[in-house]
């Protein structure tokens, strides 16, 4: 027997799904759906659920220095990724700078990248939080890399965590969480 909040009668023994368990069935049923809006609200049907965070200078103090953040878009998203927040939100060293203008993003995988993406991106130091937006919007099905670039690495040794979320192409985008990057930073030995 169906749950009754999932159902409502309509006469007999009819049922109907509710609009949004309709729209959710559809959008993850068909491939290239359109993105699920509900209420002037755009959601991701299968948000991305991990980000992977590489960097080949992993030395305190260390330049140039780059932070590949990895993710990989389900082909049944249900929306294309319009932006993504990245945050620090541990590490010992809080004021280390990054080049905001030399952002970017390709689609593929560091060492092995593929097509580069348009990407605008603001920094708010104060929360050590970047906002990123993409005007041609990273399609479902597609493994997407940003890299951040700070001058230098942290000045102090830490496992340093970054929270990324990601936010769908369209009207009054739903933010997911992606999950956090970790990047650790070591003082290397003078002997």
């Amino acid at each position: 027997m169906a749950h009754p909040s999932w159902t409502r009668p309509l006469g007999g023994n009819a049922a109907i799904l509710p609009l949004a368990a309709l729209s959710l069935l559809l959008a993850s049923a068909v491939p290239g759906a359109r993105a699920l809006e509900l209420g002037g609200r755009t959601e991701f049907v299968r948000a991305p659920w991990k980000v992977i965070l590489t960097s080949y200078t992993t030395n305190v103090g260390q330049s140039p220095a780059e932070y590949f953040f990895t993710l990989s878009l389900d082909e049944l998203a249900g929306a294309s990724l319009g932006g993504l927040t990245i945050q620090q939100t541990r590490g010992a060293d809080w004021q280390f700078p990054f080049d905001v203008e030399r952002t970017r993003a390709f689609l593929g995988v560091p060492r092995r990248e593929g097509r580069p993406i348009p990407v605008q991106t603001s920094f708010e130091p104060d929360a050590r939080r970047f906002i990123l937006s993409f005007p041609e919007p990273v399609p479902p099905g597609a493994t997407v890399t940003v890299s951040l670039r700070p001058w230098f690495n942290p000045n102090q040794a830490d496992t340093y965590l970054f929270q990324v979320t990601a936010s769908p192409a369209g009207p009054g985008p739903v933010a997911s969480p992606v999950g956090v990057g970790t990047l650790r930073i070591y003082q290397p030995n003078d002997w």
